[in-house]
């Protein structure tokens, strides 16, 4: 097969796209390819079981990083890098300056310190991070090995990217760095993101979200001899009452939620300090902004009327009833999403027609809200096969279905970089 470019200019594009997906599915290669998928599956196995066994917590995940980079060069990609971060790079070579790039984070929910009992039984693997994201990693590397056993030739080149700080307070990092290297933003055309299991989701809506801590401070004291100063906690209190009444549309669908509120330290103490942490999530940032600005008025509020309420309360001012308060943003997602007409989304579609795979198109928040908030053409998708439990210790990954997942993954880059006759 001779490479050409890929064309986004015809007049029907799902109708071409259709054709170009069949035309690459009955290729010889790309079914000697979908035969090497099937003898595979012991290889991909091992490889996600060694990565889950290797801690990765948020910022630490140098360990796995290494481990992903010796794995990379095994199965022959070129240019393999840890970058500032510890996102690993490799390519393999096309005939064209842009690139596709195939991602999947490396990073887990998990501390340090969390037992990494790694077991598997049959089909199903069990343990922390088996399938959040071992399936979407374990399918990366399948992609990458093929490509050297199988010689497929494409006119776009691959990047193949393992990133970290998709997690929790992570907060993108990763991506948020590949995406403001110039080398990479300029020149990645179509970003296809591994999170997980299955193969029934496109996620071409990027879930925005803003999480904050708020700390509220006080005089403190004795709850006899101390009465009337302020009290941080009421003040959250007051403040969540106020807070939750802030009206959110159903479309663009807005949320929000208070997950942690701490503060004391006896029933006979008034408190110095209390905290609480709120995620706002939305597919629109103006409703994010208009939620983050309803807490910032209720916080305010509350402040106001609890130093007035101490005021009124107290009998002796023994000592001065400042409050202060403060909003750390420890997370912020943009929100972004594709267009109708994106090629990256027909493209998918288009596969999923031929591999007679049904899939629905959703909104989450994943590795895909960077480049997707920038203006460009992203996806996330899913590893293959089955999984559940995600975040907990008893989470598991089931290999049956794996083998379509990969099928779906490998005519997806094909049709993005371009195959010709």
């Amino acid at each position: 097969m001779s490479p050409t470019p890929p064309r986004a200019d015809m007049p029907d594009l799902a109708s071409a796209l259709q054709h170009e997906v069949s035309r690459l599915a009955a290729a010889p290669e790309v079914r000697s390819a979908f035969n090497w998928f099937r003898t595979q599956e012991p290889q991909m196995a091992q490889w996600q079981m060694e990565m889950a066994r290797i801690p990765a917590p948020p910022f630490g995940e140098a360990a796995r990083a290494a481990w992903l980079a010796e794995r990379f060069r095994e199965v022959g990609l070129d240019d393999v890098r840890i970058d500032d971060v510890g996102n690993v790079f490799g390519t393999h070579p096309g005939f064209g300056r842009r690139y596709v790039a195939l991602s999947a984070h490396i990073d887990t929910v998990f501390p340090a310190n969390t037992p990494l009992n790694i077991r598997q039984q049959g089909s199903r693997m069990y343990g922390p991070g088996v399938s959040d994201n071992g399936a979407g990693v374990a399918a990366m590397l399948g992609i990458a090995a093929l490509l050297r056993s199988v010689r497929i030739r494409h006119a776009l080149p691959f990047v193949f990217i393992g990133n970290v700080g998709e997690e929790g307070e992570g907060d993108l990092r990763g991506m948020r760095h590949i995406f403001s290297t110039p080398r990479w933003k300029d020149s990645i055309a179509y970003t296809v993101v591994l999170d997980g299991a299955g193969a029934d989701t496109i996620v071409a809506e990027a879930l925005g979200s803003r999480r904050f801590e708020v700390i509220v401070r006080g005089p403190g004291g004795h709850s006899w001899s101390d009465f009337g100063a302020p009290n941080p906690i009421v003040i959250l209190a007051k403040a969540i009452e106020t807070f939750i009444a802030t009206p959110v549309p159903a479309s663009p669908k807005t949320t929000f939620n208070i997950g942690v509120i701490r503060g004391g330290t006896s029933v006979n103490s008034i408190p110095e300090s209390a905290s609480m942490k709120v995620d706002i999530r939305s597919t629109s940032m103006a409703e994010m902004e208009r939620l983050e600005q309803s807490m910032r008025q209720a916080l305010n509020r509350a402040v106001e009327e609890e130093t007035l309420a101490a005021e009124m309360r107290s009998t002796a001012q023994k000592r001065p009833a400042g409050v202060s308060c403060e909003v750390v943003v420890i997370g912020s997602r943009p929100a972004g999403e594709l267009t109708a007409g994106a090629r990256i989304l027909q493209v998918v579609r288009a596969v999923d027609v031929q591999l007679g795979n049904a899939a629905h198109v959703q909104r989450a928040s994943t590795d895909a809200n960077i480049p997707l908030s920038l203006g460009l053409e992203a996806v996330a998708i899913g590893g293959g096969g089955s999984g559940g439990g995600a975040h907990t210790l008893q989470e598991w990954f089931d290999s049956n279905g794996r083998e379509l997942a990969l099928k779906r993954i490998l005519l997806t880059m094909l049709a993005l970089a371009g195959v010709g006759e």
